[in-house]
Formats: C-alpha cells, structure tokens, sequence
C-alpha cells in the first residue's frame, strides 16, 4: 500500500506553529494516508488526552467481563483529592462504569480517571504501567504512561502521531462503544456538562474524540469526522487558546477533506477523458492524462471493472518519516526483465509513467496470490500519443492462473485484469 503524504495547500502554518509545543497530524483512517503533519514525532504531553488510553482499557475490560457496565466503581480518598476538572465526588462514593465512561469523555473528570486506573489496576502508578504496554502493544511506540487522568507528570509523554494511533484503534476495535464520543453532554446529581470538545455537533461530521490541557503542554484536540467514505483523525498539541486550536483543527478538517475530494474529482476527470476501449488501451491512457495535470511524481493509475484509485505519493511537509498506518510492506527484490512467453497468458496491474514505479507495484503486490509463484514480473514500454508508459504485468501464466490471480488481488482491492495472448 502506497501512502499519500502531503502538506495541505491552502493551510498555512498558523501563528503559534513555531512554539515549542506546536505539532499536528491528519491521517485518513481507512487507508493509512497522512495527510498533513509537523512535529508529529516530537515528544509532547498528552495531558487529558491520556483518558483516550484509559477508556480504551476500560472498554477492553467491559468486552473481556472484567467489569460490567453497570458495575460500580468505588472512589477513593486519592481519586476524590484530584485536582480539577472533576465531577466532585466524595471518598467512599461510587459510579456506574457507563456513567464513568460518560465522566472522561465530556467532563474530563480527573476524580473518575483515577478511581478507574484504581480499579482495573490495583493503583494509579500500576495501571499506567499497564497502559504503557497495552500502548506499546497497539503501536504507540513513542508514548509513556505514568497516571491513568493527564495530570502533569515530567514522565508522561506522546507523540501527536501516537495519539492519532491510538485514536483509530479506539474506532476499530470498540465500535460499539465510540458513540459515547459523540454525546454533546453529560448529566450526573442533577448538573448537566457540556462537553469540551466543541467541534462536535458544529462541524460536520465530527464525531469525537478528546481535549486535552496542562501548562506543560498547551491546548491539545484529538477529532474524529467522517464524511461519505473519507474518515479523518486530526491531531493539534500546543495550542495556545481552546478557541486557536479548535480553529486551526476545523481549517485542517476542511482543507484535508477538500483534499480527499479533488482526488476523487481528478480521478474522474482522468476517467472520463480516456474512451471507453480495451482495458489495456484505457489504462495506458488513464495514466497518460493524469501525467499531464502536472502532480508530483509519482503518479500511478489501475485498471479494473470500476473506475481505478488514483494514488499520489507528495513531500510531508516537515520532510518528517511519514510511514503508513499500518507500515507499507517492504519491496521486494526486483529480478531481471524476463522475455515475453508467446502465447501465454499475463495481467496487468498498472501503467506508469516510469519503469521504476512499474517494478514497484509488481513488487508490491506478488505477495497476494500464490497463483504468481511461477509468474515473470515485467515492466513493458509502450508508446501512447507520444508519451513512453510502462504496463506493468505478470507474464508466463496459464487462462486459469491469470484468472485466479487477478480474483486474488481484486479481493484485496488490487486493481488487475487478464491479458489474453498477444495484446
């Protein structure tokens, strides 16, 4: 999988990007595409975005039937001397785990982090060590935990990146439970909180998640928003105000969406400008037009019975590692170009505008059919209207091979068709 990373043009760096506690990351959750980031390998304190970790762990322990959801959890003199935002409840008082969960989400109730860590953990320093392995485990890999609320801790760090991992794995593996994200309020003895999060409810299709603020680390936002297909994890650390960063999040939502779509309005425009022809011709020539919008190298179009995806590969805008979510596989060895079998059946899964980028998906997806074992992988140049293509096939194969392996790969959303003798 290719991942498309890219600086948002349109968006400039706002005013307070060059403090040191500035960093941001967009990623789209289905496909692992970073959109924009800067600093988002930076060390930062995650404040109250710590409670994503911690719900995350108390969702896991209602799905393992550790603890129910109209379990109560008792509070301690520890979690009731928190310092606020809490909930204000006494030692030797309880909530239901539902109600806990409600607690972290809208109000950011330091009183309930700590007597849920205590709960699930035996102790707060006990469980952060649990959440710091859970995190390592999810691939949080940049991220210590110390205490289960945020509180400030020279030892509790994350990075902007993580936090968008540990986003995405509360959506994946808890959707049952994300919708709590999404609720705009949260009444406990008689008092409604509003949540903190703004951005839900007020712009479109924002669904969650988390706010986050200590002195140390400025304001934070992790926000969920989905659009038609396209869902977004956006990630601002450092803020200096709730109200600068819950802006630069909106302006990044919108331009990473208006992104999304002009990919998709460049994909069809590639689509309608080529004839509808032989798939091999209407390939070459869909990677032809889209050449010729000028977008950075390199540019890459499939072939199949819907229109194909358009993939580009731009600059992060740090020239940050921006590697995919999860990581890309590896290429594999390139092997000699072989010579063409007459008579055998091949497929094609690309045309491109280079040899390099050909051998590239070859590498890229003989990994997803056994039926390519014995296949010859090759990068054919071909001339189209003046412009040198190269279609990049797997050669030597049988009807049947040719057939299951392009069933392979389209069940993995890998572009192919078979390519009969001579063409």
């Amino acid at each position: 999988m290719l991942t498309l990373s890219l600086a948002l043009s349109g968006v400039s760096a706002p005013a307070h990007a060059n403090n040191s506690r500035y960093a941001a990351f967009v990623v789209e959750e289905n496909t692992g595409v970073v959109l924009h980031s800067r600093r988002s390998e930076a060390e930062r304190y995650p404040a109250s975005l710590t409670k994503m970790m911690t719900l995350y762990m108390l969702f896991e322990a209602i799905e393992t039937g550790e603890i129910g959801l109209h379990d109560q959890i008792r509070i301690s003199a520890n979690a009731a001397n928190a310092t606020p935002s809490r909930l204000g409840l006494r030692a030797g008082q309880t909530i239901s785990a539902e109600n806990a969960i409600r607690a972290l989400v809208v109000k950011s109730a330091n009183d309930v982090a700590v007597a849920v860590g205590e709960r699930l953990g035996g102790g707060e320093s006990r469980f952060g060590e649990l959440m710091t392995t859970r995190a390592s485990e999810l691939g949080l890999t940049g991220t210590t935990f110390r205490n289960a609320s945020g509180l400030p801790n020279s030892r509790q760090t994350t990075t902007a990146r993580d936090m968008a991992r540990l986003a995405i794995a509360l959506h994946r593996d808890y959707p049952d439970y994300f919708e709590y994200f999404n609720e705009d309020s949260f009444t406990w003895n008689g008092r409604t909180y509003r949540n903190h999060n703004t951005l839900v409810g007020r712009v479109r299709g924002v669904d969650g998640l988390k706010t986050g603020y200590i002195r140390a680390s400025g304001f934070n936002v992790v926000v969920s928003a989905e659009r038609g297909d396209h869902r977004l994890i956006t990630v601002i650390m450092g803020g200096p105000t709730a109200a600068a960063r819950d802006a630069h999040a909106e302006e990044l939502i919108e331009a990473a969406f208006a992104t999304l779509e002009q990919r998709q309005d460049t994909r069809l425009f590639a689509t309608l400008s080529s004839p509808r022809i032989n798939p091999v011709r209407q390939q070459d020539l869909i990677a032809r037009d889209v050449a010729a919008l000028h977008l950075d190298e390199p540019t890459e179009m499939g072939s199949a019975d819907q229109p194909p995806a358009l993939q580009v590969v731009l600059a992060d805008e740090d020239a940050m590692r921006a590697e995919p979510l999860p990581p890309a596989t590896a290429p594999a060895t390139r092997r000699a170009e072989p010579s063409l079998i007459h008579g055998a059946w091949s497929i094609q899964v690309g045309a491109y505008n280079t040899s390099g980028a050909a051998h590239d998906r070859l590498a890229e997806v003989a990994i997803f059919s056994g039926a390519l074992d014995s296949a010859q992988p090759a990068a054919r140049a071909v001339d189209i209207s003046g412009d040198r293509l190269w279609r990049a096939r797997f050669e030597a194969l049988t009807e049947d091979e040719a057939r299951l392996a392009c069933r392979d790969l389209s069940a993995r959303n890998h572009p192919c068709f078979a390519v009969a003798p001579g063409r």
